[in-house]
């Protein structure tokens, strides 16, 4: 079997490394992790950047361009990447939402193939989803305050059970928060790409709308001002997808005049989420640094993705989660 030469350009724990090495005996795995960003938290695929020395450098390089597969892209030029690494064929990414990130660097033009991180991360963000709409369902954010306070008066709560749950998007992220959502006892519509026409006739009877759709040019903006107003006093936004996929000026004026009860937000349309920006201090708003995602087993699971994919490469065999060009997820 002639060799493939896998790199690995994020940080990945030893044992990972180990499994992908041993998919096939024509496996070579290239990985030095001296020579990639440091992770500052538990997968972390980001990492803060390494300062390389000028040896250090071109052994990056060199790998870059002895690569046939990679995990994850270049840290240091990724537009660059089909001239930096002429060999690679495909690259297994860590995230499922790749659009974006692919088009800004033109890699999209690019004859590479690209798999995503697809369904790794659906049983954490509906984990999420649920907690943020009993966050304000349950009014946590009035009992902390009584809390703080030492005031103890009684009042009526209220519950999830019933409510109607709009989900956006209906990949393996939006199935996984509907199943989460019917099995508390709530009544959930789905809308997928060939329904999102269907919007506007049930965001009035929306009780929770979770956006679980990719980035797209249809999907930017998707949730406007217009919309926002369609939907009945007291909803709840949930946003688990990509930040511009809502107007987010208009949420906040929603939110601060007390149309909505809550949003839930682990994407915003700049991250980080700028000191300045008023959806800090809303008791009505729960913030999280899109981290919703990620848990601590989340490498095994992408290994797992990515040693199946790499067995299929290897075999000439269609691979899982492709990224579709023209659908842009």
């Amino acid at each position: 079997m002639p060799r493939t030469a896998v790199l690995i350009a994020t940080y990945l724990e030893p044992e990972h490394v180990d499994r992908i090495a041993s998919v096939a005996p024509g496996v070579e795995v290239l990985y030095e992790p001296q020579l990639l960003p440091i992770p500052r938290y538990k997968c972390d695929h980001i990492g803060a950047a390494r300062e390389l020395s000028v040896a250090d450098q071109q052994r990056w390089v060199t790998m870059l361009g002895r690569a046939d597969v990679a995990w994850d892209f270049d840290w240091q030029a990724p537009a660059e990447l089909p001239v930096r690494a002429p060999n690679l064929r495909w690259v297994q990414a860590t995230s499922a939402g790749i659009g974006g990130f692919v088009q800004r660097t033109g890699l999209d033009r690019s004859g590479m193939v690209f798999t995503t991180a697809a369904g790794i991360h659906a049983v954490p963000l509906a984990e999420f989803a649920v907690a943020a709409a009993l966050y304000f369902v349950k009014g946590i954010p009035q009992l902390r305050r009584r809390q703080a306070g030492h005031e103890w008066e009684r009042y009526t709560t209220a519950q999830l059970a019933g409510r109607t749950v709009t989900v956006i998007g209906l990949g393996g992220m939006g199935r996984q928060v509907a199943s989460a959502f019917a099995a508390l006892g709530c009544k959930v519509l789905g809308l997928g790409r060939d329904r999102i026409a269907e919007l506007d006739d049930v965001l009035p009877g929306t009780d929770v709308l979770v956006l679980c759709c990719p980035l797209t040019p249809q999907t930017e903006g998707l949730i406007s001002a217009g919309r926002l107003e369609l939907l009945p006093a007291g909803a709840i936004l949930v946003n688990i997808a990509r930040g511009p996929v809502v107007d987010e000026a208009a949420l906040v004026a929603a939110l601060v005049e007390g149309r909505l009860a809550g949003a839930g937000l682990d994407v915003f349309a700049t991250e980080p989420l700028p000191a300045g920006s008023p959806l800090w201090d809303l008791d009505s708003v729960l913030v999280s640094p899109h981290s919703a995602s990620t848990v601590a087993t989340e490498n095994a699971a992408i290994t797992d993705l990515f040693c199946d994919n790499l067995r299929r490469y290897l075999a000439g065999e269609p691979l899982r989660n492709v990224y579709d060009r023209d659908r842009g997820y």
